[in-house]
This record gives structure tokens, C-alpha cells and sequence, in this order.
């Protein structure tokens, strides 16, 4: 479905990198992890995306997430054409705000208060600076493959498409600011103690299942033992929940894991495929953000309307009933993919939780970003290419997760399994 067809895809594009930096406003749409061309879409419906040339695609990058009722869903649409009647900005409180978040605590109820801004970058940004206030300290602790924006703070040893790029720190960091930053392997409570215990650490940030160096889960100890050291040491500790919020449960990695952090970062399906995102946590550390406290933070477009209504129409259709409809079918799919490969001898490791969900070509498990790194990336080349042209849409890298959404049937599934058993066989090289 991809290659001579793509005629206006090709001769958009073409355009666009006279305007853009490689021709793309976020890095990994540029195909950089798999080579080849992006496609330029043009309308997406329930399960589907359609290219500017007619091509159709079962969806499982969902706009990286946020869109966990699908493509326009009804009920965000008409929430959206109900608010943008009344304006779509004002730079003042609305009761929306007030809504949205009542919906947000409800299910997260450690999030005794929280601040909306506009990107998941901003979100753990200001986490990070109210961190920093409370405990008087400088030094954050990360782990390796771990996305958490593009702020200075985070882009050493970052996953995303820092990752697919191959850049393991970014030009324009101050060497100063960078040193403030320590990192660790995932899972790996020894070097997160010794960071501990050698560093005045502000804060351990940390992705409670890591989505942004493929799917990563923790093991069974790795939460809860972020818990305890941070407690021991004085420092916070901050769920970077922007990917894996109302995903991997229908209260987030509290519910999910039952570990309960300082201060929580949201994004994506709070805002239901627009522009917002959130931090908050107890209510002794929020009460400094500004104009409570000393901490400062603003932002002009945070808590837009539009974004508001987004979210409360998507967490409101998202029950605990349809999120578990979902989790089932995400479940399936990732059977279907194991089974694939088995059937066609190929290493692969696959996981999910809730309706986010993964794979490696690698037998082995992966704990950590260098697992992943040592997984099969050209494998995954080719089964990105021929999944593409069989109409199924993946993360156009092998180190990010994928995402499953209530508008995807178990028709979908099956039709979505028998196009990537192909693309498995093909992947294989025969």
C-alpha cells in the first residue's frame, strides 16, 4: 500500500522539508528508526487512518496514545463542537477545568491537587522544579531509555527518538545542567541506592512501565523498592504517567502496581487527541506552586477549554467496563503476535498492560533499555515496511509501544493478525 502509490505523500513531503527541520515537527514522524518515507495522512475514523492517496491503515500508534476511543470519536467530537461555540480561549478560569480534573482525582486520589499546561514536556518539567524547591536539592535521578520530554533536564541517555536518532545526549545541554542528572539502568534497585546514597538526590522520575524504549515492564520489586529508597533518602518520587495514565489501568499505576508516588505526570488521554497535559501530587507540594507558593509555573493556553471538554467526554466514555474490553482485546492481539512468531521461528517477546502494549524481536526478556538495544532492530525494519504495506500502521521505530482503543473490534483484530502474520514471514527474510 506504500511506494509508487504515495505520489502526493512523496510530493508533500518534499515540501515540508523545505519548511521543517527533516521535514517534521516531532523527530520520530520522520521514519529516521525504520528508513523510508512517511506517509502524510489526511482523515482517521474509529480503528483507521487514510493516507493523502487513499491508502488505509489499521491504527495501533493512536497518535501516540492519546486517542483511547479511537479516532474521532463521537462523543469527543461533540463535546468539541459544543465548547468551541463559546469560545475557544479566555485565559481565565471556566468550570471545565474544575470537571476535568474532579474526573482525573477521582480515579487518582493522590493526586490531591494538580496544575494543567499544555505538553507532557512542561508537565514533568515543573514536576521536577516543585521536586527540587521542596527538598532543597539539585540532583534528579533518571533511567536509561526513558522519555520524559525535551527538557535539559532529561535528554541524557533519553529514549524516545532520542533513541531511533542514536543520540545519547543532545547539543544545546548545558554541561552543568546535565551533571545535575544521574541516570540507571531500569530495574535495577543496586545502582538507584548507590545513586542515593552517594548524591543529595532531589527526585527519582521514573516511567512506571517504560513506553518510550519499547515496552518495558517493571519487575515485580523494581516500584516498590523506588519507594522505599527515595523514603529512606529524603528524595520524591514522580510517576511519569503521561504514557501509561488510564492505559495500563483504569487508575493508573497506583491501581496497577499499588505503589503510590510524591508528585504524577499526565498527558494524552487527558485530553482526549488535544494538547494537554498535568502535574500534581500531594497536597503539601502543589500548595508551592505559584500563586500558592514561591514555585513558578504559567502557561497561557493551560486548561483550554477545548482541551478540557476533550478530556472529560474521553475519561467519561472510558468505564472501568470498556477499559476492560479493551485490555481483552489488546490481549488477544498480542497472543496472535506470539503465535505468529512461533509459527514462523522467530525470536520475539511480547507484553502488554491494559491497552498499551509491546514487542521485541528477541527471545529473551527485556528488563532494560541495553536489552532492547540488543533486540532485533533490522528485523523490526522489515516488519515495520511489510506490515505497512499490508495496511497496518506500528510505531514507526523499534523503541516505542504501541496501543490498542475501544473503536478496534475483534474483526479488526483478526484482520490486523492475518496482515502481520505476512509481515512476520516476510520479516523472516524468506
Amino acid at each position: 500500500m506504500t511506494g509508487a502509490t504515495d505520489t502526493m505523500s512523496r510530493q508533500i513531503m518534499a515540501r515540508a522539508r523545505e519548511l521543517f527541520p527533516g521535514g517534521v515537527s516531532s523527530p520520530v514522524r520522520a521514519f529516521g528508526g525504520v528508513g523510508g518515507e512517511p506517509f502524510v495522512v489526511e482523515r482517521g475514523e474509529g480503528s483507521r487512518i487514510w493516507d493523502v492517496d487513499g491508502n488505509e491503515y489499521i491504527d495501533f500508534v493512536l497518535s501516540w496514545g492519546p486517542l483511547v476511543l479511537g479516532h474521532a470519536a463521537p462523543v469527543v467530537l461533540d463535546a468539541l463542537e459544543e465548547t468551541m461555540r463559546r469560545g475557544t480561549s479566555f485565559g481565565i478560569p471556566t468550570e471545565l477545568e474544575v470537571r476535568l480534573a474532579e474526573r482525573i482525582t477521582e480515579r487518582m486520589p493522590h493526586l490531591e491537587m494538580l496544575r494543567f499546561v499544555s505538553s507532557g514536556t512542561e508537565a514533568t518539567m515543573s514536576a521536577i522544579r516543585v521536586a527540587r524547591a521542596a527538598t532543597d536539592r539539585d540532583v534528579i535521578v533518571k533511567f536509561d531509555g526513558c522519555y520524559h520530554g525535551h527538557a535539559d533536564s532529561f535528554l541524557v541517555r533519553a529514549g524516545s527518538g532520542v533513541a531511533t536518532l542514536g543520540l545519547p545526549n543532545s547539543p544545546g545541554v548545558p554541561e552543568a545542567l546535565a551533571r545535575l542528572t544521574i541516570t540507571a539502568p531500569f530495574n535495577d534497585l543496586g545502582a538507584v541506592e548507590r545513586a542515593l546514597t552517594e548524591h543529595e538526590v532531589a527526585a527519582v522520575i521514573v516511567e512506571p512501565i517504560v513506553g518510550n524504549a519499547g515496552f518495558i515492564a517493571p519487575d515485580p520489586q523494581f516500584l516498590p523498592g523506588l519507594r522505599r529508597l527515595t523514603t529512606e533518602h529524603g528524595a520524591l518520587l514522580i510517576f511519569d504517567e503521561v504514557m501509561t495514565g488510564f492505559r495500563i489501568a483504569y487508575g493508573g499505576a497506583r491501581e496497577r502496581f499499588g505503589v503510590v508516588p510524591d508528585l504524577t505526570t499526565l498527558g494524552k488521554v487527558i485530553g482526549g487527541g488535544l494538547p494537554v497535559a498535568a502535574y500534581g501530587g500531594r497536597r503539601d507540594l502543589m500548595t508551592q506552586v505559584a500563586p500558592s507558593g514561591p514555585v513558578y509555573q504559567a502557561g497561557t493556553l493551560s486548561g483550554n477549554p477545548l482541551a478540557m471538554a476533550a478530556g472529560i467526554a474521553t475519561l467519561t466514555a472510558l468505564t472501568p467496563q470498556l477499559h476492560d474490553r479493551i485490555t481483552k482485546r489488546t490481549a488477544s492481539l498480542v497472543r496472535g503476535l506470539q503465535e505468529s512468531a512461533a509459527r514462523h521461528r522467530v525470536p520475539f517477546t511480547a507484553n502488554h498492560a491494559g491497552s498499551m502494549w509491546g514487542f521485541f524481536f528477541r527471545a529473551e526478556p527485556v528488563r532494560n533499555f541495553a536489552d532492547a538495544r540488543r533486540s532485533g532492530v533490522e528485523r523490526f525494519r522489515r516488519f515495520f515496511h511489510a506490515a505497512l504495506d499490508n495496511g497496518v500502521y506500528l510505531a514507526p521505530s523499534p523503541f516505542e509501544a504501541a496501543f490498542m482503543s475501544a473503536a478496534h473490534s475483534d474483526d479488526d483484530i483478526a484482520l490486523a493478525l492475518e496482515r502481520l502474520d505476512d509481515a512476520m514471514r516476510r520479516a523472516t527474510g524468506a
